[in-house]
């Protein structure tokens, strides 16, 4: 159900581009998410280079995601002797899901909670109602670890490019547009940008575990 990565955990900021952590590593919490992953293809890939390339006329310090995902929950904090009984309960409650589509093309400017980042991403335009159902089912689980839920009226998103600071005032705007029009116009980006989404994931520090769906 799952694989492991063997890894030590640091929290040298110097090591991930300058990135800060939300809350501290400490021996024996694992910083856990649960996520739907996104397979990229070639074609995926010359769009994010247009568009990363484009952005950094008005931001030089953006960097291209390296992984690609929709995110079903904030990160959160679980104790190691959590981590089975927390998967367990993920596994019964996404048994039931079958697969479905998604398109991601909106172009969009985000931060993070403490705007330490700026991240640039592709918003699901259709498709929202069965990512709602899904959150529902996570936010059970985190309720009965007693950790947070996930955000009120989430913007699903595919994460694209991110950079360290709040500069959405430059990105935001004149940038945006053009980076729509770079999506709008890519060919055969509306097939290109429609996702069959076939699996949730959760990671839990270097633990990877798969649920897939029906």
């Amino acid at each position: 159900m799952f694989k492991e990565q063997e890894e030590e955990v640091e929290d040298d900021s110097s090591k991930h581009g300058g990135r800060v952590r939300s809350f501290p590593h400490e021996r024996g919490n694992w910083a856990t998410y649960v996520y739907i992953p996104y397979e990229v293809q070639e074609d995926f890939l010359e769009l994010l280079d247009l568009l990363v390339s484009h952005a950094r006329t008005y931001t030089s310090s953006l960097t291209a995601m390296e992984e690609f995902h929709i995110s079903l929950s904030q990160s959160v904090v679980l104790r190691y002797h959590w981590i089975n009984p927390f998967v367990q309960s993920l596994k019964e409650r996404l048994a039931s899901f079958d697969r479905f589509f998604c398109l991601a093309d909106q172009v969009k400017v985000y931060t993070n909670q403490n705007k330490t980042r700026t991240f640039i991403g592709l918003e699901v335009s259709a498709g929202h109602f069965q990512l709602l159902e899904l959150v529902s089912e996570v936010d059970k689980v985190m309720e009965e670890f007693d950790l947070p839920t996930f955000y009120k009226d989430p913007s699903f998103h595919i994460s694209l490019a991110w950079c360290v600071g709040d500069l959405t005032g430059r990105l935001e705007g004149q940038c945006l547009r053009e980076l729509q029009d770079i999506v709008d116009r890519f060919e055969d980006s509306a097939h290109l940008l429609r996702v069959q989404w076939e699996q949730i994931r959760c990671k839990s520090g270097n633990k990877y575990f798969s649920f897939p769906l029906r």
